[in-house]
């Protein structure tokens, strides 16, 4: 759902408004405490402020000025970052509320100098150590308080009506508070602030009776704080780990990876969730297996339908992916090869059963010759790697994985290149030829020599390997080729497991 920017800008009005009265609200709870004695030299202060009221009081309205202005500027943007900037406000707001209270105090340091420059006698120590202890716990209240209504009022009405199909983490340049943020807004708006409150209290009537604070006061206060913390630091890892290791193994789903677990062994929600989530991804994994192993039967049925119209003694699909696997065994021990993932050659041998499905759209009369071919029957032939590739691309339309879909097209059009160019149906040579169709091209026309046709006998493992070795450069990538060539143990050996040959 779009957003316009009148209607952005109306919830930028109400929630600059919030921002407004929570810093109301920090400055009435800080005027409930007289942080400075009244009596000595800061008298002279007060009197100052009085004397340059016409001075003082133009800075000071700078403290409110600047996250007006802050705020302005951040509500005006292009139409194309309303929807970030919808989703950052209580954030940002919340940040620009705590600016204000910044600048004052710039201002006070701005102002002192000043004031003892033209011969005020003005402790300064006291006055900005007492001013910066009442900032803070102006900017408490102001931060907790807007960042708590604004980012309440945000689940519950805009975010829902703005964003109904979530995907919030996905617009450009939107801020994710962690749980690390909430937490510490948490810990103090709880712990701090409350502690905080009393600590001036106790201070400002101590000062105003000039009695002085004990170091065990200190010690007390430092460690119910430290105290807090720490528990604040338990209970944020306490969610925030496992909320991480949910985030990191969902993100390995959506990658593809099924295999892995999420590891979160407690007794409590988030261990019975990490378990409801480890059954929940391996039936997701059985589901997809099943898929892929329907899509494997699918192919290799069409592959094998094809087959049985071809003029061949059966078995080409099986003994040519058998081939591509003792070869892709080998070139993942060669240098140069062995750094291509594994995916890739597992595509490979995905995919090898469907290097001839074009012929589906080859007439029988061709397809089924016993004999040589007339030139205008080879023509016809030599189309079945193009409409190979188209009905391959068709079959794997629906398919996630376009490295194995674009491996797949590329075997089913480009097997029948030529390193040398003299090829069809594009006429490529050399590297241009995709690696998956140069090792395709190998295993196919070795399994075509030494396998029996109607049109011819089968050749003998010498004389096969001795017309690859002959075709190194020309026919075969040379240096593929020579690899191939080291395979022939394996081979002769699987191949006399596929038909007793000797």
């Amino acid at each position: 759902m779009s957003i316009k920017k009148k209607s952005f800008r109306k919830i930028a009005l109400l929630f600059g408004f919030i921002v407004c009265l929570s810093n109301i609200c920090g400055l009435i709870i800080s005027d409930r405490i007289t942080t400075c004695n009244p009596s000595g030299p800061n008298n002279e202060w007060i009197q100052f402020l009085n004397d340059y009221r016409r001075i003082t009081d133009p800075v000071q309205l700078l403290a409110f000025l600047v996250p007006t202005l802050l705020s302005v500027l951040y509500s005006f943007c292009p139409e194309e970052k309303t929807k970030s900037r919808l989703v950052n406000l209580p954030l940002v707001y919340s940040a620009i509320g705590i600016s204000g209270w910044m600048t004052y105090y710039v201002e006070e340091i701005f102002l002192i100098i000043v004031a003892k420059n033209i011969g005020y006698h003005i402790n300064a120590r006291q006055i900005l150590s007492n001013s910066f202890l009442t900032i803070c716990l102006e900017a408490i209240v102001t931060f907790t308080m807007s960042f708590f209504i604004m980012e309440s009022l945000h689940r519950k009405v805009f975010l829902p009506k703005y964003f109904p199909n979530g995907q919030i983490s996905r617009l450009k340049g939107v801020l994710n508070p962690g749980t690390k943020l909430l937490f510490a807004v948490n810990y103090v708006s709880v712990t701090f602030f409350p502690i905080f409150y009393m600590f001036l209290v106790t201070r400002s009537l101590m000062d105003q009776s000039n009695i002085e604070f004990e170091d065990r006061f200190y010690i007390t206060v430092a460690f119910i704080l430290f105290f807090g913390l720490m528990i604040f630091i338990s209970f944020e890892n306490y969610f925030d780990k496992p909320l991480k290791k949910l985030k990191r193994r969902v993100r390995q789903i959506k990658d593809g990876d099924l295999g892995s677990k999420v590891s979160i062994i407690t007794n409590d929600a988030f261990g019975e969730l990490g378990d409801i989530f480890n059954e929940m991804t391996d039936s997701i994994e059985t589901k997809t297996q099943k898929i892929f192993d329907i899509q494997n039967s699918i192919i290799t049925g069409m592959a094998t339908m094809v087959e049985s119209r071809d003029n061949s003694t059966g078995g080409h699909i099986k003994r040519t992916s058998d081939c591509i696997k003792v070869f892709v065994n080998r070139l993942k021990k060669e240098e140069g090869y062995s750094e291509i993932p594994d995916h890739f050659y597992d595509c490979i041998i995905k995919a090898a059963p469907m290097h001839d499905l074009g012929k589906i759209a080859v007439d029988d009369a061709v397809l089924r010759k016993p004999g040589k071919f007339t030139d205008e029957e080879y023509e016809k032939m030599k189309k079945h790697s193009e409409e190979g590739a188209r009905i391959v691309e068709n079959v794997l339309s629906a398919v996630d994985d376009l490295e194995f879909k674009k491996i797949a097209v590329n075997i089913a059009h480009y097997h029948h290149e030529k390193w040398n160019g003299q090829g069809y149906p594009a006429k490529i040579s050399g590297e241009e030829i995709p690696l998956e169709s140069r090792i395709m091209a190998l295993a196919d026309v070795f399994d075509a020599l030494v396998s029996k046709r109607c049109y011819k006998d089968s050749f003998t493992y010498d004389k096969a390997f001795a017309i690859i070795q002959e075709s190194l450069g020309t026919h075969f990538d040379p240096k593929l080729g020579k690899l191939f060539l080291e395979c022939r143990s394996e081979l002769e050996e699987m191949y006399v497991l596929f038909n007793g040959k000797e």
